[in-house]
């Protein structure tokens, strides 16, 4: 059952809907956490950074990689999903010297389908910003399509949010 992916304008660590939810967003593989999208969830929840350091910290054993998923339960009913999908951290106005952008699709991809497995074991909709499009630098007519293939295709809700600008 393939479902569509829903566009709303609003905060996506706000997410509205019944049932379970999982708050998706890529995370870099430098162990940076603090620009973009992550600020607002520290805002709202210190889990998700703390869990993301111990992780980096721990990554000989922790299996902290490009492509992996970590969820980590924030609320009752709600999780945050840290998917490392970024090679290395860029500011907006610089890209590396070669001009490569960090986002890495292939890896985001990976962390999608094992999103799309932990949802359905949770009967949870996924809610994110356009993930891998801010300092990632990606692309989102190349995500959007993973994100059907890996989890409305697999009958996952998702609900993506751009942000009001304040």
């Amino acid at each position: 059952m393939s479902t569509e992916i829903e566009y709303v304008r609003g905060d996506a660590t706000r997410p509205h809907g019944p049932g379970p939810k999982v708050i998706a967003h890529v995370c870099n593989d430098a162990g940076g956490w603090g620009a973009g999208f992550v600020v607002a969830v520290s805002r709202r929840w210190r889990q998700p950074e703390a869990t993301f350091r111990a992780w980096y910290r721990d990554r000989a054993t922790s299996g902290f990689a490009l492509g992996a998923l970590r969820l980590v339960r924030v609320e009752d009913d709600l999780w945050v999903a840290n998917m490392i999908g970024q090679h290395g951290i860029r500011t907006r106005s610089r890209t590396g010297a070669s001009g490569d952008v960090p986002v890495r699709y292939e890896a985001i991809a990976e962390a999608l389908a094992s999103l799309a497995d932990e949802a359905v074991a949770l009967g949870a909709s996924v809610h994110m910003p356009r993930i891998g499009c801010g300092l990632a630098g990606g692309r989102w007519e190349r995500i959007e399509p993973l994100i059907t293939r890996h989890l409305t295709g697999r009958g996952v809700a998702v609900t993506v949010y751009d942000h009001d600008p304040a």
